[in-house]
């Protein structure tokens, strides 16, 4: 099995379908040392994850959330995979379809491939490379979709922008960062599905202003880049990845979609 785009969508549906399981189930909820929630799913998602890429791409050094909690930080090169199995715990844990399976693969910096996959909301999105990618209504129990729409952003309504923000995490330095802006509404939405929202067009801008880690933003980056947006930081450098010197989080950053920075 080679490491193509298809083979990122088929081990994300593949841990959709795994999530999907202790989904309907009164699963139990732990609480790990950064207070962040952790479920049976994440694990049970990741190590299935874990084994599709190792058969995919044996050679392949992989930094993934529950991993990285459990001190497993292999030291990897220029290309590597950033993976987060279930993003939005607290929408997993609330019941309310917000949240995602993200697995990135980044060279020199930049995620060039990436899947974040919405199996309760049965949304599939593919960034194939740097400059394509496209999107599919994906069942976790079925196959990885025939039928596929194309990414693009929208150009910027003159009514006013769509500005999404974290459904868990808004902050009022959010809303300073806002208020910069003609926004028309703003739409809450958890886990990188804020990413896809301006990949797709359904929204303008995202503002993150608050502590994110790299497995959590790598695959909605490939997404919304390779559909013709940006993800800056607040100094307009783009956001990059492997930062292990900083533990894997990020700086505070921007989402772009047809906007220009202030």
């Amino acid at each position: 099995m080679a490491l193509t785009p298809d083979t990122l969508a088929s081990i994300a549906l593949r841990a959709g379908q795994e999530i999907m399981r202790i989904y309907r189930t009164d699963f139990a909820v732990d609480t790990k040392l950064d207070t962040s929630l952790l479920t049976e799913a994440d694990g049970l998602a990741e190590a299935l994850i874990l084994a599709g890429l190792a058969e995919a791409d044996p050679d392949l050094k992989v930094i993934a959330e529950e991993s990285v909690a459990g001190g497993i930080i292999p030291e990897h090169g220029a290309r590597f995979a950033l993976v987060d199995p279930l993003d939005g715990t607290k929408e997993f844990v609330a019941k309310n379809g917000e949240f995602t399976v993200n697995i990135a693969i980044i060279e020199h910096g930049r995620p060039v491939m990436g899947v974040v996959y919405a199996p309760a909301l049965h949304r599939l999105f593919v960034a194939e490379s740097p400059s394509y990618a496209w999107q599919s209504k994906a069942a976790p129990d079925g196959p990885v979709p025939a039928k596929r729409r194309p990414l693009r952003i929208r150009r910027a309504p003159e009514a006013g922008l769509s500005a999404v923000a974290s459904k868990s995490h808004r902050s009022p330095e959010t809303d300073a960062w806002l208020a910069g802006y003609k926004v028309n509404e703003i739409v809450a939405a958890g886990s990188s599905l804020k990413f896809c929202l301006v990949a797709a067009g359904e929204a303008d801008v995202y503002p993150r202003l608050g502590r994110t880690m790299e497995w959590d933003t790598a695959a909605g980056q490939a997404v919304v880049e390779a559909a013709g947006g940006r993800v800056l930081q607040l100094d307009g450098a783009p956001l990059l990845y492997g930062k292990r010197d900083r533990g894997y989080d990020n700086p505070d950053f921007v989402v772009y979609g047809d906007v220009s920075p202030a």
